[in-house]
């Protein structure tokens, strides 16, 4: 794992400079509001996990803190660039969170699940790190519901995990219930591929 890890690292330094180039159309026309959606359900401390080059930092209410994390100094490089409000951002690994327990109250991960080498280990730092009550808040490419559309994924990932680790036919959401979170409220678009989940810890009794 830990060379998967490296090697994650390496793809997205060399990644960083054109990313937001290259992701473009697809945030216009495949992950489309996503951000926002993601935005609008996050409150108080936030802890944004694969945080990039920061594009969800514009979509944050005000009166919240902002924490990022993110595997690639690179791309922190260009996060550290964009952003127009205060945002403390960290170097880390997703699996080993350097944070105390309950130090946040939202916890985003958008479009990073798909690439982190062990994702069960991810959702369970976003559980440590949480207030009871805390809000997990995702959004990610996962397999189709449709069989013609998967099988096409499962095709081009063959190719994509290999050259940059990402893969088209995880799916989150069990990895969320299994670490016992409650789901609040989920959707899925583009024939099933794009989903956003709104899930939340329980309150200590």
């Amino acid at each position: 794992m830990e060379d998967e890890t490296v090697k994650a690292r390496r793809v997205w330094d060399r990644t960083a400079p054109t990313y937001d180039r290259q992701i473009a159309f697809l945030e216009r026309h495949w992950f489309a509001g996503g951000r926002e959606w993601l935005g609008a359900r996050a409150v108080g401390r936030i802890l944004d996990v694969g945080i990039g080059t920061g594009r969800n930092l514009p979509h944050y209410p005000p009166g919240t803190t902002v924490t990022g994390i993110d595997l690639s100094p690179a791309m922190l490089a260009v996060a550290r660039q964009r952003a127009t409000r205060p945002v403390e951002l960290h170097e880390g690994d997703a699996t080993r969170l350097p944070f105390p327990d309950a130090s946040f109250d939202t916890v985003v991960c958008a479009l990073a699940l798909c690439t982190i080498p062990d994702p069960r280990a991810a959702v369970a730092e976003t559980k440590r790190v949480l207030v009871p009550g805390g809000r997990l808040l995702l959004l990610d490419h996962v397999a189709s519901t449709w069989p013609p559309v998967r099988a096409a994924q499962w095709l081009l990932e063959q190719i994509t995990i290999r050259t940059a680790g990402e893969h088209m036919t995880r799916r989150q959401m069990p990895l969320v219930t299994s670490a016992g979170f409650t789901i609040v409220e989920t959707e899925r678009l583009k024939a099933g591929t794009i989903e956003r989940i709104h899930a939340r810890l329980p309150e200590l009794s």
